[in-house]
């Protein structure tokens, strides 16, 4: 593990060919993040926040520019190198929970810990303690279409924290929720972040809920202000 940033972004960019004409989304972003840090990305719809997390959780290519990722810079790997970076090193939270529905709240926090080796046992009582510090330890045998969407959230968020991520990447992880639940969830969300000592970097629209985080950081054409 390395000692520097969790990530650090060095002159990333993102081009698009629509209707003949290139789109310039990123235009060189730098950026890093610490351990335990906090981050908002602020931006309206539209200006390239998800691009940039798509970018970051090496979810997508086609990107210009350097991403270190716990000190490895991802740009060098082949695919399998990225995709075992991003299993041992991020987390991911998105506007819509995306559980699976056949299975219960537990088992979905349970499954992402067995892809990743854990033993069922240990990834039971792992899901039961970050279940539990959600206020969600009544509703472990509940499936998604049983829980409420700020519930549903909740969860998402656990299993987003499940394999103890350096760094959780969250697009607009609450934009789907009314104003209340919203607060609800964020500010479990941001306890449990901090509270495993994760770094996490959130996209949002929401100044208000940006506020509550430790930095702000903003997109706008394309670079950070």
């Amino acid at each position: 593990m390395s000692d520097g940033p969790v990530v650090r972004l060095t002159k990333l960019a993102r081009s698009f060919e629509q209707g003949g004409e290139r789109i310039d989304v990123l235009r060189g972003i730098d950026l890093s993040i610490a351990p335990g840090e906090i981050v908002a990305l602020l931006g309206p719809s539209g200006s390239g926040k998800s691009t940039m997390l798509q970018a970051v959780g090496l979810l997508e290519g086609g990107f210009k520019g350097k991403i270190e990722i716990a000190g490895v810079d991802a740009s060098a790997l082949p695919p399998e190198g990225r995709t075992a970076l991003r299993r041992e090193h991020l987390g991911f939270v998105y506007q819509f929970h995306h559980l699976l529905p056949d299975f219960n709240a537990m088992e979905n926090v349970v499954i992402p810990q067995l892809v990743a080796g854990r033993g069922k046992p240990e990834a039971e009582e792992r899901a039961r303690e970050i279940l539990g510090s959600l206020g969600l330890g009544h509703r472990l045998t509940h499936r998604p279409s049983q829980l409420s969407g700020g519930e549903q959230q909740r969860v998402a968020v656990g299993r987003a924290l499940a394999n103890r991520p350096q760094l959780v990447l969250a697009d607009e992880p609450t934009g789907n929720l009314d104003e209340h639940t919203a607060d609800i969830v964020l500010e479990q969300f941001l306890g449990l972040v901090r509270g495993e000592g994760s770094a996490a970097l959130v996209a949002t629209h929401n100044e208000r809920l940006a506020g509550r985080m430790d930095r702000v950081v903003r997109l706008h054409e394309g670079l950070l202000e």
